[in-house]
């Protein structure tokens, strides 16, 4: 299994790119997004996963393992292939896939290229409770915060208290920088701060 590839991009073009390892050029699909910010020359670092048909070996690569991680998800679901899945990623987020599956909406899938209205939902019933939205990281656009293993401890415990997934991983969003500097973001520090963040609300049951 190919997991990585750190080289040099060779070329690009609108859905791939080919990136030079160890004088070996690996042709790799990617999303629209990563397609345009890749051109010849640049040093990139891929999370790949390798397809593997009696026909072809392809890989899919992407700039964040929680993109490949929701790649991967995605191909588990009843008539998706790689590159319907890919084509998921091209179009939305890995936070607004995540939350498009917590509210039961299948309409941001629905208007994705090659995507049936019945595959869109197939897409939330079979992903129901796999997804989850990342949380900023240590030094990230979102600022200072908590590691991504205690943030994702801190979304666990607030949905076992009753709380939906997208309702617990807004509230550790809003205060990882706050925790950050209250006992450096410790679990027991960010569970106080979520819980203070929603306040005497009631937790939103599954069939609410």
């Amino acid at each position: 299994m190919i997991s990585s590839l750190r080289g040099v991009v060779l070329h690009s073009d609108a859905e791939s790119v080919i990136v030079e390892v160890g004088g070996v050029g690996f042709a790799v699909a990617v999303t629209a997004q990563m397609a345009r910010a890749l051109h010849a020359g640049d040093e990139t670092v891929l999370h790949t996963n390798l397809v593997v048909r009696e026909d072809a070996l392809s890989l899919f690569g992407f700039a964040e393992r929680e993109e490949l991680d929701t790649f991967i998800l995605l191909l588990s679901v009843s008539g998706v292939g790689p590159k319907s899945a890919l084509g998921v990623l091209s179009a939305l987020t890995v936070t607004q896939i995540a939350d498009a599956v917590a509210a039961e909406d299948d309409a941001p899938f629905r208007r994705v290229s090659g995507i049936g209205p019945k595959t869109a939902k197939l897409i939330v019933v079979q992903l129901a409770g796999k997804l989850h939205a990342p949380v900023p990281r240590p030094g990230s656009a979102g600022g200072p915060g908590a590691a991504p293993a205690v943030a994702g401890q801190v979304v666990a415990a607030l949905v076992a208290l009753g709380w939906s997934e997208r309702v617990s991983a807004e509230a550790v969003q809003a205060i990882v920088g706050d925790a950050a500097a209250s006992e450096r973001g410790s679990v027991p520090a960010l569970l106080k701060l979520a819980l203070a963040q929603l306040g005497p609300s009631r937790p939103e049951r599954a069939n609410v």
